[in-house]
């Protein structure tokens, strides 16, 4: 049944009565990353009731944009994943975060980074025109928050946690929107230390150009 309706016949009405309820497409947004247990998509959006939650896996489930698949072994229980009709709605995520991106601005009061939104910031700011044939591997810290970033051929694949022998690893909060921004250039990041690096700094400059809001 819709819940919500706007009583038009087209397309992106009919999107928003699927994926216009709050939550919803921040659910997406972090099943885009990967498959995730119940209690996973509860750690990686604070501030989301567990009944909301429940509610709104339920109503993604029967728009047939979300499902759910048994856990193998050695590990037990559900977890979700997005469909293909989910997995299609990439391209729309990534145009809303970019178009986000450009608003942002210093961090709200209590806002914070999880694994899934740094990641899918990567993705979202991604310039493949940039990164060409090169091959690089970057690692991306920030606090608590971790993930890596490998970028071939004109494409790039994003995770979260860790590479062994990355390229680079990049040390940062929240600069390092200015500095993909293009507000800070990285020379001035590196020696005010708003940003660290192990590594080659000529990675950093190549960084920025290929992941850039």
């Amino acid at each position: 049944m819709v819940k919500r309706a706007y009583g038009q016949y087209c397309g992106f009405a009919r999107a928003l009565e699927v994926v216009g309820e709050r939550w919803a497409l921040m659910i997406v947004r972090d099943l885009l990353v990967g498959s995730k247990r119940f209690s996973d998509l509860l750690r990686g959006l604070p501030g989301i009731p567990t009944n909301i939650l429940t509610a709104r896996l339920k109503e993604l489930e029967e728009a047939g944009i979300v499902q759910r698949r048994a856990v193998p072994r050695p590990g037990s229980g559900v977890a979700y994943e997005l469909t293909d009709a989910g997995s299609a709605l990439e391209a729309t995520v990534l145009a809303l975060g970019r178009w986000g991106a450009e608003r942002l601005d210093t961090p709200r009061e209590g806002e914070i980074v999880t694994d899934d939104s740094l990641a899918m910031a990567l993705r979202t700011t991604f310039r493949p025109e940039a990164a060409g044939k090169s091959k690089a591997s970057y690692v991306v810290r920030a606090g608590n928050v971790e993930i890596h970033a490998i970028v071939q051929d004109g494409n790039v694949k994003v995770g979260r946690g860790a590479l062994p022998d990355p390229d680079l690893i990049i040390e940062s909060g929240p600069a390092l929107r200015a500095l993909l921004a293009g507000e800070t250039a990285p020379e001035e990041a590196l020696r005010k230390k708003l940003v660290r690096i192990q590594g080659d700094p000529r990675l950093l400059d190549r960084f920025v150009r290929i992941f850039r809001i």
